[in-house]
């Protein structure tokens, strides 16, 4: 504890050498595509989409059959990226407080710009218009990006210089389910893959069940989420012992978030690698972050989209912390964009859009489970007809 403590008087120089990095420093020497005629004034539309789950979702707190998303349309002379806001009900987002954020957006911020290659300076004003909103600010974020790496004509994981081939295989989610049968069901779905996550956090009755349930079909991988569920240190720890002999491979978010110190114990006797999830939600957060949790989850509807997930990359390589990269019930839009730092991570959870039956985009897609990033420009997506109209 005491090291923990230590170092976060001096954690300060390092989060803003995280900040040194700027993706307009790539630009220049990157191949542009072919000239378009068009507007040049930066033009922001949405639209109210509803993502349909194929299961109820269940986690340690809740249930939902639904996400509400928002996805956005940003075009420049010609050119056009897309992007999107998830809101899983934790966020505190709506699709109503998303478009009123937008229009905030498209008054304030986007006629100060003619120029999408100046992110850290459009996306540094998007964030100054409120304190939170960070799934409506990673909508223009993400569509922002896309619309770069269009004109570009280059994909971003080779505008960041990553090696797509180290991307690591996604895990599958298997949300709890009373019902065995469900349980079984999700389990023959996820045969596909060579990694299975597991929501835990209910009572050690259950969440040994769903384990047990698992192992009785398949020996593949398990990383387990405990969304804040388990509520004592000693508890947590007997758990992740009992879970690291039946072939787990890490434990995000074993409790609340306010409980660092309590976490902190369990991570420096955990034989399993612990995650921070809900405790990371930008930046700012991680410097405090070292030594309570090995690594970080980074997610682009906390962090606000994938500017600030690269220096989220930066700064925990800085500090010597383990990634992984998650997602919320998302569409290919924000699954391919998260993926672009797929590369730099330990293990990611990019399954969103394979978590909903009615995926509007073409995206980013998974080979024997396996992450791969296509040569494509931008986030490389293709819109499928007929379900939004942007």
């Amino acid at each position: 504890m005491s090291d923990r403590r230590t170092f976060l008087k001096t954690a300060g120089v390092l989060t803003a050498a995280a900040a040194l990095w700027k993706p307009s420093d790539l630009f220049a020497s990157s191949r542009m595509a072919t000239k378009k005629s068009g507007n040049k004034n930066l033009q922001l539309e949405w639209e109210n989409f509803m993502g349909k789950m194929k299961y109820t979702f269940t986690i340690s707190g809740s249930s939902r059959t639904e996400t509400p998303i928002v996805i956005t349309k940003l075009t420049w002379d010609g050119y056009s990226g897309y992007g999107e806001a998830a809101m899983p009900p934790y966020l505190g987002e709506t699709q109503a407080s998303v478009n009123e954020f937008l229009k905030k957006v498209v008054a304030g911020v986007l006629p100060k710009f003619n120029n999408p290659f100046q992110i850290e300076d459009i996306m540094a004003a998007v964030d100054k218009l409120s304190t939170n909103n960070t799934a409506a600010k990673a909508s223009v974020d993400i569509a922002l990006h896309d619309l770069v790496g269009n004109i570009i004509g280059q994909p971003w994981w080779k505008i960041w210089g990553f090696n797509p081939n180290d991307a690591p295989c996604t895990s599958y989610t298997i949300g709890y389910d009373a019902s065995d049968d469900v349980v079984n069901e999700k389990i023959q779905e996820a045969s596909w893959t060579k990694v299975i996550k597991v929501k835990l956090g209910m009572s050690e009755k259950e969440d040994k069940r769903m384990i047990n349930l698992i192992r009785a079909k398949t020996n593949t991988v398990i990383c387990i989420d405990a969304n804040q569920g388990w509520k004592d240190k000693h508890y947590a720890l007997d758990m992740i012992n009992w879970l690291y002999e039946r072939n787990v491979n890490m434990i995000e978010q074993p409790m609340s978030k306010l409980l660092l110190d309590d976490i902190a114990w369990i991570t420096e006797r955990s034989p399993l690698p612990v995650i921070a999830d809900e405790s990371c939600q930008r930046l700012t957060d991680i410097p405090k972050l070292k030594g309570a949790f090995h690594g970080i989850n980074i997610k682009l509807m906390k962090c606000t989209g994938m500017r600030e997930a690269r220096e989220m990359v930066t700064l925990a390589n800085a500090l010597h912390m383990k990634l992984m990269v998650g997602c919320m019930t998302e569409t290919s839009v924000a699954i391919s964009a998260a993926a672009q730092i797929a590369p730099k991570v330990e293990w990611a959870d990019l399954d969103g859009n394979y978590l909903l039956g009615n995926d509007c985009f073409d995206g980013m897609k998974l080979v024997d489970g396996k992450i791969t990033l296509e040569d494509k420009p931008g986030l490389g997506l293709t819109k499928k007809p007929g379900i939004i109209n942007l």
